[in-house]
């Protein structure tokens, strides 16, 4: 029986709201039924508050933590995820798969809700859609959502306006930061995706990202946390199979493999105009990504960090 995202983040939530004050999120109460939970809007959030939005986008099924690190000399703290449910945990549940918009209002839709509205064609290979009366996501966004989103999200999951609870902070916070940076997995098992890597291969996986200070707005912060995954990412993923696969995707895999790499993302970004979709598709990734197949015993790393790169994004 597959493990439901859903019902696990819930017991997060609860506990997240066990611990609001401590946390410093707040819970808003949604006209027509829903839960709104602030992480870092006008609620103050935090380092905490962002871990525990990572775990709910994940689905619980990772284990998600700070730990130190140093890049360009300097101490840098690093998101750390590990996990032994990769798939689910980072494709079906955590990855931004959901633009929700509803009139002027828009946010990029996280979590574990994906896998009950189920629509991205992901899940067509993947599987992991659930049936659930309640949903978790995870908004990236710098306003709070309005009730009509609520009535959307309910609406796409086929479940009452009750059911549905939504946790939110912008890019450009400390809970943001957190939740953002902890994609190092998730991107690489994206781009093998994308790929046309067989995901049933990958067993296991650990992945480190820095993270960057807050920036003093979402597109500067967009940036930051950009360049955390593509230039300071890394990623060991424990596969099974044969190893002539692995060395023939494996420079596919790494920002490194993409035109655009090399700049910071704030000056790609502003070189197409700011539209995501115009950016080589090719350069989301980590900087690098190691395969350890369980069945050889061998290892494969790709891509490199690049400290450089992210100490002009980060500090300049």
């Amino acid at each position: 029986m597959t493990m439901s995202v859903n019902r696990r983040a819930l017991w997060l939530v609860e506990a997240l709201l066990a611990h609001a004050q401590e946390r410093r999120v707040t819970l808003h109460l949604i006209e027509g039924g829903g839960r709104y939970i602030d992480c870092g809007i006008a609620a103050r959030g935090g380092l905490l508050a962002g871990l525990e939005l990572a775990r709910v986008c994940l689905g619980d099924l990772a284990a998600v933590c700070i730990v130190p690190g140093e890049f360009a000399g300097r101490a840098v703290p690093l998101v750390q995820v590990v996990t032994d449910h990769p798939v689910q945990a980072c494709l079906a549940s955590q990855y931004a798969g959901w633009g929700i918009q509803e009139g002027k209002y828009f946010a990029m839709g996280s979590g574990p809700m994906r896998a009950v509205r189920g629509k991205e064609p992901v899940y067509d290979a993947i599987g992991c859609r659930e049936r659930e009366p309640a949903v978790v996501g995870v908004l990236e966004a710098r306003k709070a959502p309005p009730p009509a989103v609520f009535a959307q999200v309910a609406g796409e999951c086929g479940v009452e306006q009750a059911g549905v609870t939504l946790l939110a902070a912008p890019t450009a916070s400390l809970a943001g930061g957190v939740q953002v940076v902890a994609r190092s997995v998730e991107t690489a098992l994206h781009k093998l995706h994308a790929l046309d890597f067989p995901m049933g291969r990958i067993q296991s996986a650990f992945g480190t990202a820095p993270l960057p200070p807050v920036a003093r707005d979402d597109i500067s912060a967009i940036g930051r946390t950009n360049d955390a995954v593509l230039y300071g990412g890394r990623v060991i993923l424990q596969v099974t199979g044969d190893d002539a696969s692995l060395e023939e995707i494996g420079p596919k895999v790494p920002s490194s493999s993409s035109k655009d790499h090399g700049e910071p993302f704030a000056a790609i970004f502003a070189r197409y105009k700011n539209d995501f979709y115009a950016v080589d598709p090719h350069l989301f990734s980590p900087a690098e990504v190691v395969f350890q197949n369980l069945d050889t015993g061998r290892t494969h790393a790709f891509g490199r960090v690049e400290p450089e790169v992210l100490a002009g994004s980060f500090w300049s």
